[in-house]
């Protein structure tokens, strides 16, 4: 599993994303990608997990409902590259999740 420490300079970020988002990643280990996701979700370790609005529903509809199941809040945000920016990658993010 690849763990993320978000340490990238993210202003570019800031003018797009959502603000208490943003702030709900920065800073923390995150894991990003639908496979990624889905075992940090079966290992019980997702303290949060975000969703691009724009992202293929038949990738995250099964996350959502995983989330469901688990237990896991599911904030849903509003573009893939926003997503990506603000978990630290320099590519769009359908699905990623803070660890506790």
């Amino acid at each position: 599993m690849r763990i993320i420490n978000n340490r990238m300079d993210t202003q570019n970020c800031m003018k797009t994303i959502d603000q208490s988002v943003f702030a709900r990643i920065k800073g923390h280990k995150v894991v990003v990608g639908a496979k990624q996701l889905k075992k940090v979700l079966s290992s019980g370790a997702a303290g949060e997990v975000f969703l691009a609005k724009n992202a293929d529903p038949a990738l995250t509809g099964p996350l959502e409902a995983l989330c469901l199941i688990n237990g896991v809040a599911c904030t849903w945000v509003a573009d893939m590259a926003d997503l990506g920016c603000a978990c630290g990658i320099d590519v769009g993010a359908a699905a990623a999740a803070v660890i506790d």
